[in-house]
């Protein structure tokens, strides 16, 4: 887990993914959805073949929150989670698994 990872990750009030809805999604200060989207990638794999979950630590109105969650699908704009959430890839911090 890099240093980054590690820091965003104690920094991040874990919620959990059924409350996601109640907070606004914000883009992070720095857009690292491309940098992000291989470990994406495979988060919805470990998904989708293993019923996996993984950490991912987005940004909102309120700071940084995590969640530990199965990544269902993934666009050029959104991860997919449980539910029919979507989370915005600008709004994504770091990735776990």
């Amino acid at each position: 887990m890099s240093d980054l990872n590690k820091i965003t990750q104690m920094e991040a009030i874990l919620i959990e993914k059924e409350s996601i809805s109640k907070y606004k999604i914000i883009a992070a200060e720095n857009n690292r959805s491309e940098e992000l989207r291989s470990k994406l990638n495979d988060a919805q794999r470990l998904g989708n073949e293993f019923k996996a979950k993984v950490t991912l630590v987005f940004n909102t109105e309120d700071g940084p929150l995590r969640v530990e969650t199965t990544v269902w699908s993934l666009t050029d704009k959104y991860v997919q989670i449980k539910s029919g959430v979507l989370i915005p890839l600008t709004s994504i911090i770091s990735v776990s698994y």
